[in-house]
């Protein structure tokens, strides 16, 4: 297989991991109040998710560091994009800096 093909279907690969995985933790965090045992749930949600992601790595790097590379970046994409597009964090940038006081509303 061509290196760039093989590069762009391991980077999907890698985004779409990314998906799976952090709609799986916002799934477990919206359910966290009703369940019995969050305990539980939240440890069998990360065993899951982290199960996922290390075969669905191995089976997008092929062996070559090159595509677990790429994998990687794309997974990281996916949890980078939100956070710039909707500015999640300025908040805790300003507390941070002493800019709100320690006021997170405000």
């Amino acid at each position: 297989m061509n290196k760039l093909p093989a590069l762009a279907l391991s980077l999907t690969a890698g985004a779409g991991l990314g998906l799976i995985y952090f709609w799986g933790l916002w799934t477990t965090v919206k359910a966290i109040p009703q369940t019995r045992h969050p305990a539980l749930l939240t440890f069998a949600s990360f065993s899951l998710r982290a199960a996922v992601c290390v075969l669905g790595f191995y089976a997008a790097s092929g062996g070559r560091w090159e595509r677990l590379f790429t994998a990687i970046l794309g997974f990281v994409a996916v949890r980078t994009a939100p956070i710039h597009y909707f500015g999640f964090g300025r908040e805790t940038a300003a507390i941070v800096k002493g800019e709100n006081n320690g006021d997170i509303a405000g």
